[in-house]
């Protein structure tokens, strides 16, 4: 009896038990269709994504990726652009690269030219913008003239400006019409002149671009603002710089980037105004006149893809310096955002 009494006592615990291992089952149970449906939405999700960006992942591939590793390939040989490339130099082109005073003068152009339109561009589209920002008479006229420059094709902005600019062109024909002929310069071939004449032309073209650019970081800003800080009793000045200026800053920093790499690619205004050779005694060269003289107009193409190698490393750099030191806070906060 008492073995009878044993048995149900321990069939009645592992009873007791088994309730528990089925409600646990039960638990478990409604939780696997959810996973098998996150599931099924990743991977839905996935084949979305590489669905959309497959097609723009393969032209980035196809047209930049595979061109820069080509040249970089080309750049280990001596070739003249014809044929498989025989003559291995390896890392002599590089080489003569980073030691040729030419190259050194070059990169130094396109860094001063990077500089001054920071300097000279960026304060003039602030001032213009936030003059075009207030209600005035003519203000859509005065926006379109001013970005009028920039959709101008660069072969005719060069060319217009190459004719004015020639020692008997237009420009100086009206500095000796005005009265002010001791003014007359060689604006095209003096290299104390040329590169601020290069500067002149760069701002009048682009300059447009940067202010559209302001004004729409200025249109982001909301008017409860500055009227708080009215009401407050700042003044117009103290409203610009305390509140202005810091809410437009992500604005400034994305134009700065694009100056700063349209500045170290700098090419076709150089090319049509002074030509590859001109710029050289005209102080005006940049690295891709140098590339075009050293590289196609030499014969020399594996030189001149190490050229364009070396370029692309010295933009990236930039934009990658920049990005972590400048853009850092601006990408946080949009990465954040995005993921809220």
């Amino acid at each position: 009896m008492s073995d009878t009494l044993g048995t149900d006592a321990a069939t009645g615990r592992q009873s007791q038990g088994t309730p528990g291992v089925g409600g646990a089952a039960k638990s478990a149970s409604p939780a696997s269709p959810r996973a098998a449906a996150r599931r099924r939405g990743r991977a839905k999700m996935r084949l979305e994504i590489a669905l959309l960006s497959g097609p723009a992942i393969i032209v980035f591939l196809a047209f930049v990726i595979f061109p820069v590793a080509l040249a970089a390939y080309y750049g280990f040989y001596r070739w003249h652009g014809y044929g498989a490339p025989t003559d291995w130099v390896g890392l002599n082109n590089y080489k003569l690269i980073l030691t040729d005073p030419a190259f050194q003068h070059v990169l130094w152009h396109n860094g001063l030219i990077m500089v001054l339109s920071l300097v000279i561009q960026g304060p003039l589209a602030i001032i213009l913008a936030l003059l075009l920002n207030q209600k005035i008479r003519g203000r859509s006229i005065i926006r379109v003239l001013i970005f009028v420059p920039y959709i101008i094709s660069e072969v005719i902005v060069g060319t217009g400006w190459s004719l004015m600019l020639t020692s008997t062109g237009a420009v100086n024909d009206l500095l000796h019409h005005i009265g002010l002929g001791f003014l007359q310069a060689e604006w095209l071939s003096d290299p104390k002149l040329a590169i601020w004449t290069l500067m002149a032309i760069i701002t009048w073209k682009y300059l447009g671009f940067a202010v559209i650019l302001m004004l729409a970081g200025l249109q982001s800003i909301p008017e409860e603002l500055f009227e708080a800080a009215e009401l407050d009793g700042a003044s117009y000045w103290q409203i610009q710089r305390r509140i202005t200026l810091p809410l437009l800053g992500p604005t400034i920093r994305i134009w700065a980037f694009l100056s700063i790499i349209g500045s170290l690619q700098l090419f076709d205004l150089v090319y049509i105004i002074w030509g590859q050779y001109v710029s050289g005694t005209a102080g005006t060269s940049t690295m891709a006149i140098y590339m075009l003289a050293q590289g196609r107009n030499a014969g020399n193409y594996g030189y001149g893809n190490a050229i364009a190698v070396v370029m692309f490393l010295i933009s990236l750099i930039v934009a990658l310096i920049y990005q972590r030191f400048v853009l850092r806070r601006d990408l946080k906060g949009a990465v954040t955002e995005g993921t809220v």
